[in-house]
């Protein structure tokens, strides 16, 4: 097996192949690779049942790690999808010339090769190397040990379809499932340009807090709903269910919802149809009080300092009462991780007051935080939700995967002051 040195001087080095290839090229391989996922689904969905085989199944992160024909079928549509959308490389940003005449343009370029850390999420695996490839991206995978049988069956057989393209195969590597391995990647400074953490809030925090190559984090959603004292019931129930069920594992699932204490009354309405999703609930005094003998006992527990600001990737969630607007603005900038909050009102002034005064990648009035998704948001896949202002922030598609140089051109001008 090669040393991490020896696997980043190869991906370095096919990053510089692959931008020799013209967009049309591109694509070819991306197609290739979405026919072979499909045709090797076996082989892929074998070694997943490996993975799968040791993990609980009553462990939330079973199904984020679950493979199955119908989610292969539909991370085929994705890299399709991705075949589609026009490449975000050679865009011309800014074009001007000079009183000097000389020629600046600024154009969108690759960051050369990104590094992805991530957990128990084989599909990453396809999504990140379809956004890094189209981007004019190499990438170095380091997954879970959890997912490494998943992983590695899938690198496999992107490599098999590179080279059926005549395309260089180390254009994506995926290194060892070990510690040591991430923290080679985290240190790979010289041949990594970026490094893209997704997964947990520690995982996030040990990348930003370890890493020599810059990171963008990703990922760690304490996402805020806000029912407030103008909010519509029927709308907010369904919101609110919609955004703690559809996927309790993902960064946009709700964690707390924030009630104005004029509707607790109300409350067991808000929260009815989580019951039949088997929903526990950590409700401060008031709302407890508001929901004891009205919502399930053995799912209602009475909240603790620690059960605000906290990411429950499970059927779990907070219920904090608040008495004023204000106190929910200042509950979501005390407990939130800049990711996805939301507003229930039908008051206009208060929904926009919400949308200047919450400091979070997506802001939303009257809308599931599920929708923070690059596919939602019309950017095709994503790798990621930045939860930063550096650089980009909110879904990361292609665009967001470049950067960009200056290109300056002149006439023999010479700067004489």
């Amino acid at each position: 097996m090669m040393d991490m040195d020896s696997i980043f001087q190869e991906v370095k080095s096919a990053s510089r192949d692959l931008a020799l290839l013209d967009s049309e090229k591109i694509n070819e391989v991306l197609l290739a690779v979405a026919d072979a996922a499909i045709r090797q689904a076996p082989y892929i969905l074998q070694e997943n049942a490996k993975d799968l085989a040791k993990m609980n199944v009553a462990d939330p992160m079973y199904d984020r790690l679950k493979l199955t024909q119908a989610r292969l079928e539909e991370i085929a549509q994705g890299i399709r999808g991705v075949v589609k959308l026009p490449s975000p490389l050679g865009r011309v940003l800014k074009d001007v010339v000079r009183p000097n005449g000389i020629h600046l343009r600024r154009v969108s370029v690759p960051f050369g090769v990104i590094g992805v850390i991530y957990e128990a999420r084989p599909n990453v695996s396809f999504d990140v190397f379809s956004l890094c490839i189209k981007s004019g991206n190499a990438c170095v995978l380091k997954g879970g040990s959890n997912a490494d049988a998943s992983n590695r069956a899938i690198v496999e057989i992107i490599h098999q379809a590179l080279k059926s393209q005549n395309v260089n195969p180390h254009i994506v590597e995926l290194l060892p499932a070990g510690h040591e391995s991430a923290a080679a990647l985290l240190h790979a400074t010289g041949y990594v340009d970026l490094i893209i953490p997704r997964g947990s809030s520690s995982l996030i925090q040990f990348a930003r807090h370890n890493a020599t190559v810059p990171v963008i984090e990703t990922g760690a959603g304490i996402c805020h709903t806000y029912f407030d004292e103008f909010a519509d019931l029927t709308k907010g129930s369904a919101i609110i269910n919609n955004a703690k069920t559809r996927r309790v594992t993902v960064c946009n699932a709700l964690d707390c919802v924030i009630v104005h204490q004029s509707r607790l009354k109300e409350l067991p309405q808000i929260v009815s149809l989580l019951a039949s999703s088997n929903v526990v609930i950590y409700a401060d005094k008031a709302a407890y009080e508001a929901l004891d003998g009205k919502y399930p006992p053995h799912l209602l527990e009475q909240a603790t300092t620690e059960s605000f600001g906290t990411e429950y990737l499970d059927y779990k969630m907070a219920i904090k009462t608040v008495d004023s607007f204000e106190e929910a603005l200042n509950h979501i900038r005390a407990n939130g991780s800049k990711h996805s909050e939301s507003i229930i009102t039908e008051n206009e002034e208060r929904a926009q007051r919400f949308l200047r005064e919450v400091d979070a990648a997506c802001v939303y009035i009257n809308v599931s935080t599920a929708f923070t998704d690059g596919g939602q948001f019309g950017l095709g896949a994503e790798i990621g939700i930045s939860t930063q202002k550096l650089h980009a922030r909110g879904p990361m598609g292609l665009e967001e995967i470049t950067t960009y140089k200056w290109l300056i051109e002149g006439n023999g001008q010479i700067r004489k002051a």
